[in-house]
Formats: C-alpha cells, sequence, structure tokens
C-alpha cells in the first residue's frame, strides 16, 4: 500500500505526535513497509487453520490440589489489634 505524505501527516495528527516535515519521507517508508508486511499476511490462505490458544502445542501442567503450609491463624490472630471468633476486626470504613 502505497502512503502519501498528506496520509502521514493525517495519522501523526490522530496519534497527536509532532512530526518534523523533513522526517516525513522517513516515516512514509516506514509506515509503507508495515503496510505491506500485513498485505502480505492477510493473503495467506489461513481457512484450514483451526484458531490456537498458544503457538506452542503444550498444556498447563497441574499440580495435586493438597496443602502445603501448616495453619499459622491463631499465631497470626495474636499480632492482631482486635479479632472475634476467629476473624479479624476493622474499623468501619463506610457508613
Amino acid at each position: 500500500m502505497s502512503l502519501q505524505q498528506s496520509d502521514i501527516r493525517t495519522i501523526a495528527k490522530l496519534a497527536r505526535l509532532a512530526v518534523k516535515e523533513d522526517e516525513l519521507a522517513q516515516y512514509q517508508q516506514a509506515l509503507g513497509s508495515i503496510l505491506g508486511l500485513v498485505e502480505q499476511m492477510q493473503a495467506v490462505q489461513t481457512d484450514t487453520v483451526a484458531p490456537l490458544a498458544h503457538p506452542l502445542d503444550i498444556h498447563a501442567r497441574l499440580r495435586p490440589d493438597v496443602v502445603t503450609e501448616t495453619d499459622q491463624r491463631a499465631k497470626f490472630q495474636q499480632i492482631a489489634p482486635e479479632t472475634e471468633n476467629g476473624f479479624y476486626l476493622v474499623p468501619r470504613v463506610i457508613e
């Protein structure tokens, strides 16, 4: 796809970027090559390719659901300012 310098100015304005006049040709070439790559990718036939959640064929390793730490509730509640029936009491913040 061919971009004109007026297109670059419009894109820069929409993106709220300050582009100097002497940089327009450089941006024109860079954006043109990016759009060319996008056109190449759109030309590839992907109708028979199933969508992937991940590019590699891997699965998440699941660990067994077992308790690995000891219950330390009593220890932690001893240093808490206020507790009641195993719960932490906090000041009311919403009236």
